[in-house]
């Protein structure tokens, strides 16, 4: 039920050379501060990337194959057809046939640059943390981090003939994606997962990552936005949204909890995923236990907790993230128990006592960012998340404010399944 599988590899076979040289400067590191202008949701659209008007499918693979030859593939590609669920990049998986008959796969990806507006910033940083997330992974062991494949000139991604950023990766055999959490295993393995995929890169060498989305998780910043844009009402929509805009206000003061305490150095930066859906861990389809983590565009300086926090938010809520019937928007108990046991067993070795004391936190401040964010959007006018229906992203923020409550409401009770894990030898 709502899985994606990746393709098996094979041997790596030689190839025949072509040639492109994208050039990949070395770019200054970004700033930690804040803008001074709370930064517009239209900033950062989150709008998919469309084909060219009239492009077909198989023009679009046949595209993907024209691209795929400037990769060092080993053998040319086949076959292309595009591949899985996400709804930013534009995502092909690649069939490449060598003349002795052997196969190997791979996932070619188009960049969305509407969203990533410094691409050679982003691949930098997913050249440099596959590479050491690779070098610290046992050679023998059952965990995987993603490989890179570069083009023909070493460069970690290629341009096409109309500019467009395009990567490139090797499949991983064996395991696949869940889009729906099943049974609470499956939480405790992606929160293992990605605790191990910050404890890898706890000694990742300066310089400091890029971000490849500016105060991503500033809720701050979240905040100032949001009362902006209800101050100008764009779109004529803050009378439909009354009872949630004070809901909203009414909670201010939490959006500066985790700020504060990292500005008093209480709270240290650490890199993190900032993506951490149960479906960006890819899954072993025998054993059930966690292979990889991806999805590394994101990935950039950050909060341990924001990833444990959207973790909470993305996997103990009972209903579908846009559910209108808000009685069944229930933040799971048994749920929250296995992502903190999970996230625990792999990163407590390297989270501070401030970090471990925040975690039940961080679940209630996420939730209240991303409603925040859809309420946002919706009295904007829908600008940054795709919508399916008129008021799409009012009946979102309903949905996080719903789980908000929740978490809440259980909020001693949570507090205490972290202390008791956290206790644990």
């Amino acid at each position: 039920m709502g899985k994606h599988r990746w393709p098996s590899s094979a041997q790596r076979i030689p190839g025949p050379p072509t040639t492109v040289k994208p050039v990949v400067p070395v770019l200054p590191l970004s700033g930690i501060a804040p803008p001074r202008r709370p930064a517009l949701l239209s900033d950062f659209p989150m709008q998919s990337p469309s084909p060219p008007a009239g492009t077909a499918p198989d023009e679009r693979a046949a595209q993907a194959l024209r691209v795929a030859a400037h990769f060092e593939l080993g053998a040319p590609a086949t076959h292309a057809v595009p591949h899985g669920s996400g709804h930013i990049n534009d995502t092909f998986a690649v069939t490449c046939r060598s003349a002795q008959g052997h196969v190997r796969r791979y996932l070619l990806q188009r960049i969305n640059g509407r969203i990533f507006r410094d691409i050679p910033a982003l691949m930098q940083n997913i050249a440099r943390v596959t590479q050491h997330a690779r070098s610290r992974l046992p050679a023998a062991g059952a965990e995987r981090a993603l490989t890179l494949i570069p083009d023909r000139s070493g460069a970690p991604f290629a341009r096409d003939e109309t500019g467009a950023a395009w990567r490139c990766y090797d499949f991983i055999e064996g395991a696949c994606t869940y889009d729906l959490l099943e049974r609470p295993e499956q939480a405790r393995e992606a929160a293992a997962a990605f605790g191990r995929f910050q404890g890898l890169l706890a000694d990742l060498p300066a310089p400091r990552l890029h971000e490849t989305i500016p105060a991503f998780h500033h809720t701050r910043r979240r905040f100032e936005t949001f009362l902006e844009i209800v101050r100008r009402d764009p779109a004529g929509r803050v009378a439909a949204a009354q009872s949630e805009i004070a809901f909203a206000t009414a909670r201010e003061a939490t959006v500066d909890r985790l700020l504060e305490r990292h500005a008093r150095g209480e709270l240290p930066e650490r890199t993190t995923h900032n993506d951490t859906k149960l479906n960006n861990v890819m899954l072993d389809d025998a054993t059930g236990r966690a292979v990889c983590v991806i999805d590394l565009d994101t990935v950039m300086p950050g909060l341990a907790l924001y990833d444990f926090g959207d973790l909470v938010r993305s996997a103990t809520n009972a209903a579908a993230e846009d559910a209108t019937d808000l009685t069944q928007v229930v933040a799971r108990p048994e749920i929250f128990t296995a992502l903190a046991e999970g996230y625990l067993a792999t990163a407590r070795s390297f989270l501070c006592p401030a970090e471990i004391a925040e975690l039940a936190f961080s679940g209630r401040l996420i939730t209240f960012e991303i409603g925040l964010r859809f309420l946002t959007d919706f009295i904007e006018g829908d600008v940054y998340f795709k919508t399916k229906r008129p008021g799409h992203n009012l009946d979102r923020a309903r949905n996080q404010f719903a789980l908000v409550r929740s978490l809440e409401g259980q909020q001693a009770a949570f507090q205490r399944i972290v202390d008791r894990i956290a206790a644990q030898p």
